[in-house]
């Protein structure tokens, strides 16, 4: 299949290096070149270090390498089986990305979304076929992590699901239904893993590195401030607050002060080489 991915970040990275291992092509879409070009040279570079630590077969590497493609116009999606938008968790960045795509793809491409917080029907509801339209969430780092949500919207066609379903697990994935609610499974549960743990460090109570360290040794792989580092601090904050929203402003949920302060500061994980730790 052809897999177009919009969004050269972090996250589509990930999911083009499943899709290119599973045997797919990957369209790249973008729309600064800059970040294409940045894109390509991290997904090879990934796929080769796989190669060199045996994880990776140097005929699939090779293969993967010639089925990766970039553009920074739309039109490179319109032969896409699938698409899959991996852009900013901004609902009307999101809207005017799907609005161009069902104007550029064919009827039976498949559209879908890699949102961790964003209702599948208030994506949807921009789309004149909704019924084309899922939620593909995958989790960082993408090609790793096993889990994949399927999410569902009220007039995601059983088609259109089960293609879904289907493609995750071709790309070795766990595909698991998720109820069209804000934040879907996993990260309905992980607000509160984020947002009580900077509460603690607000209140006094610990340090980052000590409620790190803590949850650590309570058999966490990575702590909430380590966690964050990882994913970008401006997008686990974009998350928060679109979830606060849509739950109606439950006060468990509430974004927290400490890390808007971090993102006002630039400080925004890995990506900017410091967050709530330098690197």
């Amino acid at each position: 299949m052809i897999i177009g991915i919009c969004g050269a970040g972090t996250m589509g990275r990930g999911i083009a290096i499943a899709s290119l291992t599973a045997g797919h092509r990957v369209v790249f879409f973008d729309i600064a070149e800059q970040a294409l070009e940045a894109a390509r040279s991290n997904v090879v570079a990934q796929l080769r270090k796989a190669v060199e630590k045996g994880r990776l077969d140097a005929e699939v590497c090779s293969i993967a390498e010639l089925n990766i493609s970039t553009s920074t116009s739309l039109n490179a999606m319109a032969e896409a089986n699938i698409v899959i938008e991996a852009v900013a968790e901004k609902l009307d960045i999101k809207h005017a990305l799907f609005t161009e795509l069902e104007n550029v793809c064919g009827p039976e491409t498949i559209l879908a979304s890699n949102t961790s917080s964003i209702s599948i029907a208030s994506l949807a509801r921009c789309l004149r076929d909704p019924s084309r339209f899922a939620g593909l969430h995958f989790f960082n780092p993408a090609h790793i992590m096993k889990l994949v949500e399927v999410i569902k919207g009220p007039r995601t066609s059983d088609a259109v699901l089960d293609t879904c379903i289907a493609f995750a697990k071709g790309l070795g994935k766990t595909p698991v239904i998720a109820a069209d609610a804000p934040g879907f499974i996993v990260n309905r549960i992980a607000r509160n893993y984020y947002n009580e743990s900077q509460r603690i460090v607000m209140e006094g109570a610990a340090t980052i590195p000590q409620v790190d360290t803590l949850m650590k040794g309570l058999g966490f792989k990575m702590g909430p401030f380590e966690l964050m580092d990882l994913i970008g601090v401006d997008v686990n904050l974009d998350v928060t607050k679109s979830q606060w929203e849509q739950f109606f402003h439950e006060p468990r949920f509430t974004p927290s002060l400490l890390q808007q302060q971090y993102v006002d500061a630039g400080l925004h994980g890995k990506k900017t080489d410091g967050g709530f730790y330098r690197y």
